[in-house]
């Protein structure tokens, strides 16, 4: 989790106006605005009691041509492409209302909805934004179908994709997102798409009644395709005036591909709509073979339940490797001294982050004193040794940092959650709240126990030049 980072909204709400890619029923969708840990989640209006159906994977009902959540009796059909605009657009929060039951295809790709996320702006909210952060790789894979993903740990949320057809169109295609910033400029674009030999399929199975060539792509893999098989498709999709036309290999209408890989790309946007399911914003390198949104229903299911394994044992920190600062080289940054110094280690240091460690012995003094019999580390001094490990991290940005000493100037939001006791190891990882500036660093801290947060911390600090060399 990077604390400076909070969650975010819609600044006001966007309206649209569509039909159903696969029930045709015209729709007027509404994306509002939603308070902190609100997540996403639609409202189907037009319902008596205007029930809500969040956004939970545990809650997908079918993916045939598209994800579908029904919660309490109410449905909504093809929700991959608005959540994965949100996600794109960095929004945590938001109430999408529909008055029918499917949302809008609109042009077949999550760009309406990210152009129109970005036209009213982004609302930055109090609450923090906590991530899916792996921490082991999580292979998986449907053998009869060839579907294959593999997550792997990652600082930013990366998918790369592989889609193979068995086509002379599509051959083997790939699509990479290197990180999320890439979404809304390389891949919120990318259209949906079908292929020729799949419309009749689709048409007798009651799908794709909204779909016409301005919101898909119509792929053709045949050289023997005739203008009465064309004809009868056109009818049998109740659009007997379209007039369609083909030229050997390619798409339908000639309505040119944006990328040569598009439909790998628009496999990849799926994926980031499916995910959305999981129910937090990610952290991870997910590579995916052959996906659909049955797979990416199936796989979001496992990290899901990744999530909730990594939150019953908490956070993990490797404490074995070696540390960037020893207590010797704390000891050149800090004034202090036993009794008063805190810190035993620091084990990261990064642009806006440190974690530093602290190892609670009974033969400390303050245990003479508090609570005899009964020893517990005084929570003050859980608050001074977070604040040595700021200045640590403050005096690391400063040249000559001998020549500097640390002042604390406020220290807010404390919250204690459990007691830490003899024997017990403190990890605390602070993260910048804001630049640096004049000398002034605000910090957000965590101090965990076993990977269990047992205090939390926001403090400000001057760095002052206060020695000559």
């Amino acid at each position: 989790m990077n604390i400076s980072e909070k969650q975010c909204t819609i600044q006001s709400s966007v309206t649209f106006i569509g039909v159903g890619l696969h029930t045709g029923e015209k729709v007027n969708l509404e994306i509002c605005p939603a308070p902190d840990n609100h997540g996403y989640k639609f409202q189907r209006i037009d319902l008596e009691g205007q029930p809500i159906i969040p956004a939970d994977v545990d809650l997908v009902v079918s993916t045939e041509r598209g994800t579908t959540l029904e919660h309490k009796g109410a449905r909504v059909y093809t929700t991959e492409h608005v959540l994965a605009a949100l996600v794109g657009c960095g929004i945590d929060n938001a109430l999408i209302k529909l008055d029918a039951p499917e949302i809008p295809i609109m042009d077949g790709s999550a760009l309406p909805y990210v152009k129109a996320i970005n036209e009213v702006g982004i609302q930055e909210q109090t609450a923090e934004r906590i991530y899916f952060e792996l921490e082991e790789n999580i292979p998986w894979e449907d053998l009869e179908k060839q579907i294959e993903f593999l997550a792997i740990p990652d600082k930013v949320y990366r998918l790369t994709v592989m889609v193979d057809y068995n086509s002379p169109i599509l051959g083997t295609q790939h699509a990479s997102m290197y990180h999320l910033g890439e979404f809304n400029t390389e891949i919120a674009a990318c259209r949906t798409f079908v292929f020729l030999r799949e419309l009749e399929y689709l048409a007798t199975h009651n799908l794709i009644k909204g779909g016409d060539l301005d919101n898909a792509i119509v792929l053709v893999d045949r050289t023997d395709v005739t203008k009465e098989e064309l004809s009868r498709l056109a009818k049998l999709l109740g659009k007997e005036d379209l007039n369609i036309s083909i030229e050997g290999l390619g798409v339908l209408n000639s309505s040119k591909l944006q990328y040569e890989n598009e439909p790998a790309r628009h496999k990849l946007l799926d994926i980031v709509g499916d995910l959305a399911l999981v129910g937090m914003p990610i952290k991870a390198h997910i590579l995916a073979a052959r996906p659909g949104h049955s797979g990416n229903v199936r796989f979001a299911k496992v990290l899901k339940e990744q999530i909730k394994k990594q939150q019953q044992k908490g956070k993990y920190f490797d404490l074995t490797k070696t540390p960037v600062y020893s207590i010797t080289d704390i000891e050149k940054l800090l004034p202090h001294r036993y009794p008063f110094l805190l810190v035993d280690k620091i084990m990261e240091i990064h642009e806006e982050s440190i974690v530093g460690v602290k190892n609670v012995t009974l033969n400390e003094p303050m245990f003479t004193g508090h609570f005899p019999g009964n020893p517990v580390f005084p929570g003050v001094l859980q608050i001074e040794a977070m604040a040595q490990v700021g200045g640590i991290f403050a005096l690391s940005k400063v040249e000559e940092p001998h020549l500097y000493s640390t002042y604390f100037m406020k220290i807010d939001k404390v919250r204690f959650k459990a007691k830490i006791i003899p024997g017990d190891t403190i990890v605390f990882e602070l993260h910048l709240l804001s630049p640096i500036r004049r000398g002034l660093v605000e910090m957000a801290g965590t101090a965990y126990v076993n990977g269990k947060v047992v205090a939390e911390a926001e403090m400000l600090a001057q760095v002052i030049k206060d020695k000559e060399a």
